[in-house]
């Protein structure tokens, strides 16, 4: 199991359990205590689902909730102690695909979430193109004009973020962060290791180049010069 969840919640008792529960079941989780550090890490870690609580301080779950639907498709679950039918009615109306009252029963609330994720799970997997190279998240298999190429975990996450990222520089602080999950430290080659293994597995028929690197920058997937 891949899955990744956030939880959005305010109370750390609450995150802490449920972080320990979701741990334990085999998804990564990751979470945040305001509404504001939530859309952040959606934006940045693309979660599979999110658990949101309605009572958060500055920006209430019903405003995490509308943002998070502009960016991005991942099912929510609202969790509140609100349970009035008009209160659940509006925290559906504001985007959530599910709402829980609290306190709630641990198997049912692993129960829902395994119920979303499979209602989604389709819509999740996308096939990504760039030049005559396609990239399955289904299968997290590449092709290159129809040639089949095996990727390893990490190969497979640098590629996809060039291709959900064509024509755009992407720095190498941007590349350790959303592959490697830290920060660029200056020295580690590590990027320019996998950036070789990635060209010799697209190339290895003797394609032309997709991945070109800008100096003292990073890298950027583009259409060939001429």
């Amino acid at each position: 199991m891949d899955e990744r969840i956030l939880i959005i919640e305010d109370d750390e008792e609450i995150q802490r359990v449920l972080k320990r529960v979701l741990t334990y079941e085999g998804y990564i989780v990751d979470s945040a205590l305001t509404g504001k550090a939530g859309i952040t890490l959606a934006k940045e870690q693309h979660p599979d689902l999110v658990l949101l609580d309605w009572m958060l301080p500055s920006m209430d779950g019903l405003e995490v909730c509308r943002q998070l639907q502009e960016i991005g498709s991942e099912p929510i679950l609202m969790l509140t102690s609100r349970t009035s039918t008009q209160d659940r009615v509006t925290g559906l109306d504001a985007g959530a695909d599910d709402y829980m009252a609290k306190p709630f029963d641990l198997e049912e609330l692993l129960a829902r979430i395994r119920a979303l994720l499979r209602r989604t799970v389709v819509d999740r997997v996308v096939v990504l193109e760039f030049a005559d190279l396609q990239l399955d998240s289904g299968t997290r298999k590449a092709y290159r004009a129809g040639r089949e190429i095996t990727l390893t975990a990490k190969e497979y996450d640098l590629l996809e973020i060039f291709m959900r990222h064509p024509r755009q520089v992407l720095t190498r602080e941007i590349i350790f962060d959303r592959v490697w999950n830290y920060d660029f430290g200056g020295e580690s080659n590590v990027l320019d290791v996998y950036i070789r293994y990635l060209r010799q597995k697209i190339e290895e028929e003797g394609e032309t180049r997709l991945i070109y690197t800008v100096r003292g920058v990073g890298y950027v997937m583009r259409e060939p010069e001429a």
